[in-house]
């Protein structure tokens, strides 16, 4: 039986979909970025991981990181997005050298608007959290391609795939 206190799932945004606009504090710098305004200069890849400096959280952004060259090619901006403060986020950035920002959804606002605050079990205790999950945002804010489950192995990959399936601008 679900949590009664775990608010109503909203569903994520599918492909074509209009991507849910934000402000949110951006590490390094700890200054505020409007989800909109990176992504008129070209496509994000939007990506929610539920903490910092956790095995699969640590894998998938040092993932990104070793692509991020490729990612560049293709004009990518990456955002890493979770709710963790922005102390938090600055330890993990220079631990593993991440050339790309994170941003702190410490309310989980953004979460919730992307269908990824979830009511998630461990060893049958039930409690909200993150759900892994990415969105391309094509440039112009339109949902180009969204992985809802992200397994971390090969992801960065897929995305890299999607990414070069997007008509040029």
């Amino acid at each position: 039986m679900p949590d009664e206190t775990a608010p109503a799932p909203v569903a994520p945004p599918a492909v074509g979909d209009a991507a849910p606009d934000a402000t949110l504090v951006a590490t390094p710098g700890n200054e505020p970025l409007t989800l909109s305004e990176v992504w008129a200069d070209g496509p994000v890849v939007l990506y929610f991981y539920p903490k910092d400096a956790t095995p699969g959280c640590t894998t998938e952004a040092c993932d990104f990181r070793d692509r991020d060259a490729a990612l560049a090619e293709a004009r990518a901006t990456v955002l890493g997005v979770s709710p963790d403060p922005p102390a938090s986020h600055e330890k993990f950035i220079a631990k593993q050298e991440l050339p790309f920002r994170l941003l702190s959804d410490e309310d989980k606002a953004v979460a919730t608007a992307y269908g990824v605050w979830v009511e998630k079990s461990m060893y049958g205790r039930k409690y909200m959290g993150v759900q892994r999950a990415t969105f391309l945002i094509a440039e112009g804010g339109t949902i180009a391609a969204a992985w809802p489950k992200v397994k971390v192995k090969g992801h960065a990959d897929a995305v890299l795939a999607a990414l070069a399936d997007l008509p040029s601008a």
